[in-house]
Formats: C-alpha cells, sequence, structure tokens
C-alpha cells in the first residue's frame, strides 16, 4: 500500500496520496492548487493518478483539482450536495473506490459542510477492515471541525456531532488522518500532530466527549475568524475548473499595491513608500496577506527570484491571483521599531496610542493597561473607514511580527505607525505590568 501525507505549513491543510504500488494507481485526496508534489509522488513510486476524491468544497484554500482534470486528464469525484460546477461523478455514502488492492469506502459525514465525506481505507493485503480514516474537516486530532461556514452554526453542530460518533464506530484502534492541523481557521484547539487514532480521540477529545448538548454549545461559542476570501475560495472550488496561473516575471510595475515579502527587518532598512509588509518566512503568510491586502493588482517586492516564486504560490493558495510580477524590495522608506524598554515612558507620556493587534483570546489572557486593541486583520478597513483617529501609532502584539505587519499597513493607509520590537513577550520577561480581561461570551 502506498500512503503519503503532503501538508501545506503555511495554511495548515494536509492532503494525501492512497494507493497500491503493485498495481501502479493511486488517488489524490484533498489536492492543494500546486500540484507539483503529487505528481513527483506518483512518479518517484510508479504510480498513476486514476482519479482526484474530495473531502469537501474547501473554504480556506484552492484546491489543485482542476489543475489536475485539465492538465492531465484526472476525474475528480465529490458528493453530490456540493452543488459542483464542474465535470464529476458524485460520491455516495458507503460506496468503495477500489485502487488495486486498497479499498476506499465512503462515509458521508455532513456538519462541516452538508457535502462533507470522510474515506476509510481498507488494504485488502491486510484484511477487510479498515486501517486508517481520512477525516477531512470532521475530525481533527483534539478538536472537531467548525460548524458554521456553510451552513447555520446549530444544524452544523447537530450534523456534526452524529457525523463524529459514526467516525468513532470504525474501532479505537483506526488511525486518523485528517484534512487540517494546527495553523488553520477550521478548529480552535487541533493540535499540531500529524495523525490520531480514534481511541485516543474518544478519550481526550471533547468533540467525542460531550453529549449533544455540550456540543453544541460548545460549537456556538467563541470561534476563530472565518478563513479571508472564504467567499471567493468557495467559488472557485465549485465552479468550472481552475488551470494553472502565467509564470512569474521580473517589472517594476505602476500603481498597484506594493506587498514587501521580504523579513521585516529588512522592510524596516528601505522600502518603497506606501508598501505592505507581510514576510514569506514568517508563519500563516498566506493567510495574514488576505486579511490585510485590498482587491487589487499587486506588485511583489522581494529578495530575490526564489522568495517572489514561494510568495506568488502561497497567493495563489488564498485566490489572490492578480499579481503583474515581482521586482527586488527596497526603497527610501523607513520605519524604526520603539524599544520595549521606552514603551513604559511612552505610555504615561499619552501622546500616542498603542495598538494591541492580537486576537481576542490571547488579548484577553493578559494585555499593558493602557493600551487599546484590533486585531491585525482589521486594521486597514478601520483605516478607511475613518475609525482610526490623527494620533501617532505604536503597533504591538506577542512578538513582533504582526506588529510590523500592522504598522506597513497603516502607513500605507497615511497613518504614523511604528511597531514595538518584542512585543508583549519581551514586555513580560522584563517584569512589565500586565492586567487580564475575562469574558462572559462573545468574540471578535
Amino acid at each position: 500500500m502506498l500512503f503519503l501525507q503532503l501538508v501545506d505549513d503555511d495554511l495548515g491543510c494536509a492532503s494525501y496520496l492512497v494507493g497500491d504500488e503493485h498495481a501502479g494507481v493511486a488517488v489524490v485526496v484533498d489536492p492543494a492548487y500546486r500540484i507539483e508534489p503529487y505528481l513527483e509522488a506518483a512518479d518517484k513510486h510508479g504510480v498513476r493518478i486514476a482519479a482526484v476524491l474530495e473531502t469537501h468544497t474547501h473554504a480556506d484554500h484552492v484546491s489543485g483539482h482542476g489543475r489536475l482534470a485539465l492538465e492531465h486528464g484526472i476525474p475528480v469525484r465529490v458528493h453530490a450536495a456540493a452543488g459542483a460546477a464542474f465535470p464529476h461523478e458524485p460520491l455516495a455514502d458507503g460506496e468503495e473506490i477500489e485502487v488495486g488492492d486498497v479499498v476506499v469506502r465512503v462515509v458521508h459525514t455532513p456538519g462541516h459542510r452538508p457535502e462533507h465525506c470522510a474515506f476509510a481505507i481498507v488494504d485488502r493485503s491486510r484484511g477487510d477492515e479498515p486501517w486508517l480514516v481520512l477525516t477531512g474537516d470532521s475530525l481533527f486530532v483534539g478538536d472537531a471541525a467548525r460548524p458554521d461556514l456553510a451552513v447555520a452554526a446549530r444544524e452544523g453542530a447537530e450534523d456534526l456531532h452524529r457525523s463524529l460518533h459514526r467516525l468513532a464506530d470504525l474501532g479505537d484502534g483506526v488511525e486518523v488522518y485528517p484534512g487540517h492541523v494546527a495553523g488553520s481557521l477550521c478548529g480552535a484547539a487541533m493540535s499540531s500532530k500529524a495523525s490520531t487514532t480514534i481511541g485516543y480521540e474518544r478519550r481526550f477529545n471533547r468533540a467525542l466527549v460531550d453529549d449533544l448538548d455540550g456540543f453544541i454549545g460548545a460549537a456556538l461559542g467563541p470561534q476563530p475568524p472565518r478563513p479571508p476570501n472564504m467567499e471567493r475560495i468557495v467559488e472557485l472550488n465549485r465552479g468550472p475548473f481552475l488551470g494553472a496561473q502565467p509564470q512569474l516575471a521580473q517589472t517594476q510595475g505602476g500603481d498597484e499595491i506594493v506587498l514587501d515579502v521580504r523579513p521585516a527587518r529588512a522592510f524596516a532598512a528601505g522600502h518603497r513608500a506606501g508598501a505592505i509588509n507581510v514576510p514569506v518566512p514568517g508563519s500563516s503568510f498566506a493567510t495574514k496577506a488576505a486579511f490585510v491586502l485590498p482587491e487589487r493588482p499587486l506588485l511583489l517586492h522581494a529578495a530575490d527570484e526564489t522568495e517572489a516564486t514561494t510568495a506568488v504560490r502561497s497567493l495563489q493558495a488564498v485566490a489572490i491571483f492578480d499579481v503583474v510580477g515581482w521586482d527586488v524590495g527596497g526603497g527610501g522608506e523607513r520605519v524604526e521599531p520603539v524599544p520595549i524598554d521606552e514603551l513604559e515612558a511612552v505610555l504615561a507620556a499619552g501622546e500616542v496610542e498603542v495598538l494591541d493587534v492580537r486576537e481576542v483570546d490571547e488579548r484577553d489572557a493578559g494585555y499593558i493597561p493602557g493600551t487599546d486593541h484590533m486585531p491585525y486583520r482589521k486594521v486597514r478597513q478601520a483605516a478607511e473607514n475613518g475609525l482610526i483617529d490623527g494620533k501617532p501609532i505604536l503597533t504591538i502584539c506577542e512578538s513582533g511580527a504582526r506588529a510590523a505587519l500592522a504598522a506597513s499597513v497603516l502607513k500605507a493607509a497615511g497613518i504614523d505607525a511604528r511597531p514595538v520590537a518584542g512585543g508583549i513577550t519581551e514586555w513580560r520577561a522584563r517584569g512589565g505590568e500586565m492586567t487580564s480581561f475575562r469574558r462572559c461570551g462573545g468574540s471578535s
């Protein structure tokens, strides 16, 4: 049996190549838009990709099923409830798809989305019972999927609870390989582990421990932010096949938005006026970029072509395709981060607004008295809508990365903004005053 898990570390998305090396055949489950790794793996193991199986219509990343269909003639399968506008053969609950001696058994598991299916994998050379299950966006390691992206949260939670217990009936020894690991916005408490077992999750995962009322109560509570570009991504994944994009070329561009993808330190040392800085080497690059960028053509500024190519691949994964090209980063605009040891005096003077740009749960757990709060992903809209006054702003986060990003967004909007170096982590280490807030319910 051939079984490979491929993870996009930037988005926390997992996809799979499953097949029979002796028979020379395999299927791809939940492919990413960048399909080259599946083709390379199939070639390495001497298998032909016979089909693409989608657990559901993804809302946080663009699927590669269109490229595999258009460029390689590979058929695509998804449950009929997806309402897919592309050519496909619908999946059916209980259906068994033979891939040599490997059998993919379809388990309809609605909740996250009405069409969602899990795939129980049987290796007939070992027996007739499944020994692993690809759970997509239903059961995660330590968590369960959010039910509020496609239907009303309560309706989705009720369906998801039934689906999770159907998966639990597969047996404690069955290995679980999810569609997401930590870093995704599709669950709040998921682990970064690549896999788990039904037995472990039955014992420790509150989604399988809670009764229906408890599960619904948790599902209706605070959730992570909705994935950026969600409606656009769903439209692309459900619509006609989407093919490959033109190769990225070097150009000086014109009046496009400049997205500078170099590290924050390089950006601070010199960049084009009006540029927004979202570093490629940082975590969740594509998600952060999608949250803060306006819907306008982009010009990438990068250290070199390799960095630019990495950036454009990640942007395409979240449906940002309007990139005119790239150029070498740099320029006369500079930004000087404020040292953490100067922050106390700045707060006492009251001449600037200090904006904590972390998420609500981070802020509630501990923040610096006298600071205001707005998640980094909301600062562009706030600036454009006149919700930020003319006072100079210092941005702060846990380590400094989101603060630098937010400051660049505010500066691009014409606001005097600088990040605080080191962030809350260094403030705590210096013994700086902190307070916390206990929230009764809700989230922003």
